[in-house]
């Protein structure tokens, strides 16, 4: 029988592993390729082998590569330091994956707000009916 009062197992485990390296890469990683970044999600698989961990960053697109060449060579020092903070049989392998949902949320936010001025401005200067304008000519 299972239960299901909330979260898995997996899930918490993924959570977890989420706060725990924004604040060891926050406190203890010195690599300044990697600057400012925020730990948007991790996905662990379901033998605990492996840990896909999204990020997003305030660094530009051209700075983008840096920043994930500098996450991937910490990855061994943040999977020993993980391993110290989380109780768990085996700490996963970390993948850094840049997630781009914050960039699609936003451009689709832009669009959205065009839409509206667009239709505002329709909706202020609306077409006129052909039927007033045969009126106007009689």
């Amino acid at each position: 029988m299972t239960n299901n009062k909330g979260f898995s197992r997996r899930d918490r485990v993924s959570e977890q592993i989420r706060r725990e390296l924004a604040e060891l890469i926050r406190t203890e990683l010195r690599d300044p390729r990697v600057g400012m970044i925020s730990i948007t999600d991790v996905e662990v698989t379901a033998d605990y082998a492996h840990a896909k961990v999204y990020f997003s960053t305030l660094a530009s697109a051209e700075d983008l590569p840096a920043v994930l060449i500098g996450l991937q060579k910490a990855s061994g020092f943040l999977r020993r330091e993980l391993g110290k903070r989380i109780s768990i049989h085996m700490t996963p392998q970390l993948h850094f994956t840049f997630d781009q949902s914050l960039e699609r949320g936003a451009d689709l936010t832009k669009l959205i707000q065009e839409a509206v001025a667009i239709s505002e401005r329709t909706d202020l200067d609306p077409l006129s009916d052909p039927g007033d304008e045969q009126q106007k000519q009689s």
